[in-house]
């Protein structure tokens, strides 16, 4: 067996294999690459990275306990180890990752900087965008990406890391400079098999930080704030109710939705460049929701602690639009119309409770039931919804299945529906389901009056719903009979 070998590129899918590459075999979910080995080999591969010896394969194999962690080792140190000639930020939350990270980059662009995006949108490369398949691109992918980062003179990149990215070890080897926690809620259990696991994932982000590193933690979260003595990294907290951390706010102003609040920094913050003293200014945000005042804590204390003005921060913040489906107003004139991914307890709790101090007459809500999540997930999402029913004065949902507009994966199982209605039986809450997302918006859109307000909300159910409610709010509205 040879001990050097040139290697010119690395695959885990066989197809992408060229001469003289080096394949990694990689057990899927659905599939396993062991077994495409030898086409691998067939197509240029001149070695392997394996879990299992494989018989009748004429290249070396290497043997390795965990073929992700050694893919994400082997990418880092291929490339060259981009993330140490960057300045990285990871985002992680169950909520929020995607905004934060645009408004934290919205603020580095405001201050001429050359930045770098990875998230579920894009993986933005300087001005270049790329669509993004995977909220955390695989670790081969993730490299190659920062590695274009430090050619296209990037300084500073913001990542959102999912907890699937940690359980597959596709950031093990990224060298983070600045880490957040922004909140944890029940989700993604199917994928970690308990919050428990859940949460020991999401949370090596923070405990795993490397000593120079900082770590921005919410003292609002109990999950968040319990890792503050468990880092070696520099911790900075923040909270809207709890007021003993670093950072908080007064005077804040949700009555149209789109916050407004004079920002604290109440404790000396010691920087990588001197300290940022004890100071407040004013923030004003373009975007709605009590969640989104949390997100700009994170985004302006990383912009803090990179030494950015004050009036640019307070100018880049502004600027931010929002990303989509994120509490997002796509319709504000007689009456107004929010689209927000409403995920789980967490993200509900946070999008109804800012509802709560906004100003109109009526709520509507559409609810897009979650398929594919189990009886558990639809239960809690239910009871979650119930609990802000009184103060909401909500007695009806027009809830739908959107047959049409899910994949199969998606789709909404009968045991699903059954509990979703029944929860809300329970509750003396009316349910109007239809199995079509487009009926269950021409329903909200017969019935709203001025100054009301209709909540698009559901995950993927709902992804067509801001699309849909253009379309028909451009025609005559006709009615359209529920399911039953």
């Amino acid at each position: 067996m040879p001990k050097d070998l040139d290697i010119k590129g690395i695959a885990y899918h066989s197809g992408k294999v060229k001469d003289d590459y080096l394949f990694v075999c990689i057990k899927g979910y659905e599939t396993d690459g062991h077994k495409f080995l030898e086409m691998a080999m067939n197509n240029g591969a001149v070695a392997a990275i394996v879990e299992e010896f494989q018989d009748h394969i004429d290249i070396p194999q290497y043997k390795v306990a965990n073929s992700r962690s050694a893919l994400a080792r082997l990418s880092a140190t291929f490339y060259n180890h981009p993330s140490r000639q960057l300045k990285m930020i990871g985002i992680s939350a169950t909520n929020g990752k995607t905004t934060t990270s645009f408004m934290t980059n919205t603020i580095l662009e405001k201050h001429q900087l050359t930045t770098g995006l990875l998230g579920t949108v894009d993986v933005k490369i300087g001005k270049r965008k790329i669509p993004a398949k995977l909220t955390t691109p695989e670790s081969l992918e993730l490299q190659q990406f920062l590695s274009e980062m430090v050619a296209e003179n990037v300084s500073h990149t913001t990542m959102e890391v999912s907890s699937a990215a940690m359980e597959m070890h596709r950031v093990e080897t990224v060298d983070y400079d600045i880490v957040t926690m922004n909140n944890i809620s029940s989700e993604h259990i199917d994928t970690h098999g308990s919050f428990e696991r859940y949460f020991e994932v999401k949370s090596k982000l923070i405990t795993e930080a490397k000593k120079d590193a900082f770590a921005l933690l919410n003292l609002d979260c109990p999950y968040s704030s319990s890792l503050i003595n468990k880092t070696k990294a520099s911790v900075v907290t923040y909270g809207i109710e709890n007021k003993t951390g670093h950072l908080s706010c007064e005077n804040l102003d949700l009555s149209t939705g789109r916050a407004k609040f004079t920002l604290q920094v109440l404790k000396p913050i010691k920087a990588d460049w001197g300290t940022i003293e004890p100071q407040q200014f004013d923030i004003e945000l373009s975007v709605s929701g009590l969640h989104s005042v949390y997100n700009s804590f994170v985004a302006i204390t990383i912009a803090l602690l990179e030494n950015i003005p004050v009036k640019t921060i307070q100018e880049g913040i502004y600027a931010f639009n929002g990303v989509d489906r994120r509490f997002q107003v796509i319709y504000e004139e007689d009456f107004t119309i929010i689209d927000d991914h409403f995920a789980n307890r967490g993200n509900i709790n946070v999008t109804l409770n800012t509802l709560t101090a906004m100003d109109f007459k009526k709520l509507y809500l559409v609810y897009a039931i979650r398929g594919n999540r189990g009886v558990d997930v639809n239960r809690e999402n239910a009871e979650t919804i119930v609990e802000w029913a009184e103060k909401l004065q909500l007695d009806t949902i027009i809830a739908t299945k959107s047959i049409s507009n899910v994949t199969h994966y998606d789709k909404v199982s009968s045991e699903e529906e059954k509990v979703f209605l029944e929860v809300m039986k329970k509750a003396n809450i009316s349910v109007i389901l239809y199995d079509e997302l487009e009926d269950a918006v021409k329903k909200s859109l017969e019935e709203v009056q001025k100054d009301d307000l209709i909540l698009l909300a559901g995950c993927q159910g709902m992804d067509d719903g801001a699309k849909i409610t253009q379309k028909i709010l451009e025609e005559p509205i006709k009615h359209i009979a529920p399911s039953f």
